[in-house]
C-alpha cells in the first residue's frame, strides 16, 4: 500500500484538504440514492494511507462513517477520519456515528461542516471532543456544502435543492414556433451528461408546457444507471397532461406526480389517476400557476432532497425569480436558430442570472461542441 503523505509529519492544511477532497468525491457517488438522508463521504487514514472508505448507502443507511470503520477494521484504531458532514449524535434507525467513531478508537476527526439538523447541530462534534478525540472543522466546507445542499435546505427551509438545466441555441432560443417547437439543440456528449445529472437527483420536474411540446419520458437512460428511477414531477395547474402521453402510459412502472391547482377539472384528475399518476392539489402563485415553493416543500416533506428541473422557459424564469434555482446548468449550442423562436430565458431572468449579487459562476466547460456553464445561487 503506497503512502500518499509522510506519516511522520504532523497533519497540515494541504494533507487535510487532499483527504477531505477524497471523502467528498466518494460521497458524491451516492447523490440520487440516499434520500431522505444526505449523501456523505468518509475516508479513514492511518500512517499516511487510506485504510477505509465509506459512503451513505442507498436509502440513507448505513451511514458513511460506519461503512468506513467497517472497511478499515482494526486499522481504524489510532487513525484520522475525514467526513464531509458532522457525524450524527442521535439514536435513530441506527446508533450514532459519533459513538461508533469513539468505539473504533480513532484519535482525530476532520469534519467539513456542521449538520444543521436540529437533532445534531454540533452535538456530534461535541461528543467527539468530550471523548478526547482531536477535532478540526471547516476543511473543504464549500464543496461539502454543495454536496449536502439538498439536506441543508430540507432541514432549514423545508424544501429540496433545485438544479435548473437549460439548453439554448447560440442565439438564445429553447424552442421554435408553433410548427417546429421541438429543437434538437445539444449534441450526444451534452445529452449524456444530462442523463448523469438525472441519476444524481431524487426527482425530475417539468412544466406541462414541456409535456405538451416534447412528450418526454424523464427517465435515466445511460449504461450502468438504468436502476436509477427518480420521481417524475409535472407542474400542471389545469391538468392538461394528456392521458395518452408517455408519462401517463408509463406511470404504473415509474412513479409520477402532478401538482395541480385547486380548481383543476375533477374528471381529468380521475382519468390521470386511473393511469397511475398521483395528483396533489396545491395553491396558486400570484402568476396564476401552481405555487413552486409549496410544491417543493411538499416534495421535501416526502423526503426528496434534490430536484432537477428540466422545465421550459416559464418554469425556469419562475425558479430564478423566486430564488429557488440553487444551481443553474446552461448548455449552449454553437449553432444559431437563425429565426424567431421561444427564448430559453426571458430578459429579466437572464439579468438575474448575470447579477453577481444573486449568482456566481462555478465553472465553464464543454460537452462535445456545446458550451456548459454552471451557476450557483449566492446565499
Amino acid at each position: 500500500m503506497s503512502r500518499l503523505f509522510d506519516p511522520d509529519s504532523p497533519p497540515d492544511e494541504r494533507t487535510d484538504a487532499a483527504f477531505m477532497a477524497a471523502a467528498i468525491s466518494f460521497g458524491r457517488r451516492g447523490l440520487g440514492t440516499t434520500a431522505p438522508n444526505p449523501a456523505v463521504g468518509c475516508v479513514i487514514v492511518r500512517d499516511g494511507c487510506i485504510v477505509g472508505r465509506g459512503a451513505t448507502q442507498p436509502g440513507g443507511r448505513p451511514h458513511a462513517e460506519t461503512e468506513a470503520i467497517r472497511d478499515a477494521g482494526e486499522k481504524a484504531r489510532g487513525g484520522t477520519l475525514y467526513v464531509s458532514l458532522e457525524p450524527c449524535s442521535h439514536h435513530g434507525v441506527t446508533p450514532p456515528c459519533a459513538e461508533a467513531i469513539i468505539v473504533a478508537g480513532l484519535r482525530r476527526v476532520v469534519s467539513a461542516i456542521e449538520d444543521p439538523d436540529r437533532r445534531v447541530a454540533g452535538r456530534g462534534h461535541a461528543k467527539l471532543v468530550e471523548a478526547g478525540i482531536s477535532l478540526r472543522v471547516g476543511v473543504g466546507a464549500r464543496e461539502a456544502r454543495r454536496l449536502t445542499l439538498g439536506h441543508i435546505l430540507r432541514v432549514t427551509e423545508g424544501r429540496p435543492m433545485v438544479t435548473l438545466k437549460l439548453a439554448e441555441t447560440a442565439d438564445g432560443f429553447a424552442a421554435g414556433g408553433q410548427r417546429d417547437q421541438r429543437l434538437m439543440i445539444t449534441g450526444q456528449a451534452a445529452n449524456g451528461r444530462v442523463q448523469v445529472m438525472r441519476a444524481m437527483h431524487d426527482a425530475i420536474m417539468v412544466g406541462v408546457g414541456t409535456v405538451l411540446a416534447d412528450d418526454p419520458l424523464l427517465t435515466v437512460r445511460a449504461d450502468g444507471l438504468a436502476g436509477r428511477r427518480p420521481l417524475r414531477v409535472v407542474l400542471d395547474t389545469h391538468l392538461r397532461t394528456p392521458v395518452h402521453s408517455r408519462l401517463a402510459l408509463t406511470a404504473r412502472d415509474r412513479k409520477t406526480l402532478i401538482f395541480a391547482g385547486d380548481k383543476a377539472d375533477a374528471s381529468k384528475e380521475i382519468d390521470l389517476m386511473g393511469a397511475g399518476i398521483e395528483i396533489v392539489r396545491i395553491g396558486l402563485h400570484d402568476s396564476g400557476h401552481v405555487d413552486l415553493l409549496q410544491a417543493l416543500q411538499t416534495l421535501g416533506a416526502r423526503g426528496v432532497t434534490r430536484v432537477l428541473s428540466e422545465g421550459g422557459p416559464v418554469v425556469a424564469g419562475a425558479l430564478i425569480a423566486q430564488g429557488l434555482a440553487d444551481e443553474v446548468v446552461l448548455f449552449t449550442s454553437p449553432r444559431p436558430f437563425a429565426r424567431r423562436g421561444v427564448e430559453a430565458l426571458a430578459r429579466d431572468a437572464r439579468a438575474l442570472l448575470a447579477d453577481p449579487v444573486r449568482y456566481s459562476r462555478l465553472a465553464e466547460s464543454h460537452a462535445g461542441v456545446d458550451k456548459c456553464r454552471c451557476f450557483e445561487r449566492i446565499v
